[in-house]
């Protein structure tokens, strides 16, 4: 007998890759600061009926586990693993929301985003290279427009990384947002392919439950995710969701479960 107080430890680790193909050397993930972890067992129960209002006999029919975790630590090797299952690599692909300002220079008039910083340039993060431009706002919160050509009052062109604004626009403060790239050793990145229905990642769930020198665990063999919910909040974390069911593996095995008396 024992009781269980916390939200508890999952570990998943990664079998079968989106593209159907074994995880040569899969790698335990934790879902680090799981703030809730639940799992649901259920069955369709048959009953036969004679000719009075109770059944005279019930079997047990379709079963279903499914599972969900809540965890506060946003892991991209862990999302790739258990949710996407494709193809993950290093580097940064990110956005710059521009909080500073800067004002729009005398001639030619262009603000570039670049290696470095200066009064006609803003310096881009992590020594990234500019990817996609983001829009640009007045100091007042006014959408500029963004035109293809020789920009009137209120309008900019921009081209691999550099802004140019009408002449009429000298010495307006701009706050200049774009999406970038760099290179890291320990960001990652994926874009996520449309794959055929029914290719999806499979993975094993270990659950640890412990309290006062005892614990629960659940070993569930083969599981699939149905779901990643991201909810954001003015004044809170950020707490994550997965959603997955469980299934037979090749063995046939479901789940083993232990606990201590």
């Amino acid at each position: 007998m024992q009781t269980i107080f916390g939200a508890g430890s999952l570990w998943g680790t990664p079998l079968i890759d989106a593209t159907g193909a074994a995880v040569a050397v899969p790698s335990p993930i934790q879902f680090g600061l799981s703030q809730e972890i639940s799992i649901d067992m259920s069955f369709d129960n048959k009953l036969l009926y004679g000719q009075n209002q109770f059944p005279v006999k019930a079997g047990r029919g379709k079963g279903k586990i499914s599972g969900k975790v809540k965890n506060a630590q946003v892991n991209g090797a862990m999302w790739n693993s258990i949710f996407f299952g494709q193809t993950l690599t290093a580097g940064i692909a990110t956005i710059k929301q521009d909080s500073v300002g800067i004002l729009i220079p005398a001639s030619p008039f262009t603000i570039t985003a670049g290696a470095a910083d200066s009064l006609v340039a803003i310096k881009i993060p992590d020594t990234g290279t500019w990817a996609t431009d983001l829009g640009v706002v007045t100091a007042g919160g006014l959408p500029m427009t963004r035109v293809t050509a020789t920009p009137a009052t209120g309008q900019y062109t921009v081209s691999a990384g550099v802004y140019l604004f009408a002449a009429a626009d000298l010495g307006l403060k701009v706050f200049i947002n774009y999406g970038y790239t760099a290179t890291s050793t320990t960001a990652t990145k994926s874009t996520v392919a449309n794959l055929p229905m029914g290719y999806a990642p499979t993975f094993r769930a270990d659950i640890l439950l412990p309290f006062e020198g005892k614990a629960v665990t659940y070993t569930f063999y083969s599981c699939l995710a149905s779901k990643l919910t991201v909810a954001t909040k003015l004044d809170d974390f950020v707490i994550p969701e997965i959603d997955f069911d469980c299934f037979a593996d090749a063995q046939g095995r479901i789940f083993d479960y232990s606990m201590s008396e």
